[in-house]
């Protein structure tokens, strides 16, 4: 069931949480290198990590007038730092402090005369450990790793397909470091109420701006100590009237008031006989949910292909 034929493995937090936790911060150390050399780009989608054939890639990252590219290899199990010179340093990913990987991956960047600083307080987690100074976290399991990565590439396949569906402005389908989590967001078009805030270390500006504008967004997230089932999400930004007692599909799917969204867990796609229709539904019917009563556009925001495309009609 979980050997690398199987497209959607069993991902149960419990049996992973320490890599988990050690790979989160990592993964946010490599983003903020991003985020620091990048110019910004609306809603901060200038800091996040894309899903690849092997793992995760920041894309190309400006320094001067050269480029580089980090990349997690889930399958050999390596950080590459690649520089448009050609230079190349390659780190392997083993069961190593946050700290330790922190030191090695500045030295690799300074030894390819990239050098930088970044901000090393994680983000959106409760009692962070500054990167540099974090012993306590590290764990690598590199059989749940590659689990992680497969899920993440089963579900960037099937998020592109709903986003293809919809020509209004909407983000990529894109890795967020700070809450370790897969999203991809559509926007109504116009402006939304002042987010409150209140999000764990991260300012309430970058959070306000990111929810400048409505939006129904679909996630994929791994579960935490706190929550430790790996769930599918929905939420839509402005609440429209009517938007928690919406029905769904699946008939697994239900509103969480705590964490205002949609959840879909994770098993239930995976043990699916369809498990890309089961996920599919669930991201449209969230959408339905959030834009009719929220008064969206919708016939001008459905992407009309051209015949030479096969494709679903979806409003």
């Amino acid at each position: 069931m979980n050997s690398p034929s199987n497209p959607w493995p069993a991902l149960p937090f419990a049996e992973w949480k320490d890599t988990a936790v050690t790979l989160h911060m990592w993964t946010q150390i490599v983003g903020k290198i991003r985020l620091t050399l990048s110019p910004w780009t609306n809603h901060s989608w200038h800091v996040t990590l894309y899903v690849t054939s092997r793992g995760l890639t920041t894309s190309p990252i400006p320094h001067g007038t050269s480029t580089f590219e980090i990349r997690f290899d889930f399958i050999d199990h390596e950080l590459r730092i690649l520089k448009s010179d050609g230079a190349v340093r390659i780190l392997t990913l083993r069961a190593q402090s946050v700290a330790k990987f922190y030191q090695e991956v500045m030295k690799a960047l300074a030894e390819l005369n990239l050098p930088v600083s970044i901000n090393t307080m994680p983000n959106e987690i409760e009692n962070p450990i500054p990167f540099d100074r974090d012993e306590e976290h590290r764990s690598y399991d590199r059989e749940y790793a590659n689990r992680f990565w497969r899920v993440l590439v089963q579900t960037d396949r099937v998020f592109k397909e709903f986003r293809s569906r919809f020509c209004g402005k909407c983000s990529p389908v894109h890795f967020f470091w700070g809450s370790f989590d897969l999203a991809v967001t559509r926007f109504s078009g116009r402006p939304a109420p002042p987010h409150p805030g209140g999000i764990p270390h991260l300012p309430d500006a970058i959070t306000r701006e990111a929810y400048s504008q409505e939006v129904s967004s679909l996630g994929f997230w791994p579960g935490n100590a706190a929550a430790p089932t790996p769930i599918f999400y929905s939420y839509a930004y402005p609440e429209p009237p009517g938007f928690t007692e919406a029905k769904v599909q699946p008939a697994a799917a239900f509103y969480d008031p705590k964490v205002r969204e949609f959840i879909l867990p994770y098993d239930v796609v995976r043990t699916a006989e369809q498990p890309d229709e089961v996920l599919l539904d669930f991201a449209q019917s969230t959408y339905d949910a959030a834009s009719t009563p929220g008064k969206w556009d919708r016939d001008a925001l459905q992407e009309i292909k051209p015949s030479l495309h096969f494709s679903h009609p979806h409003s």
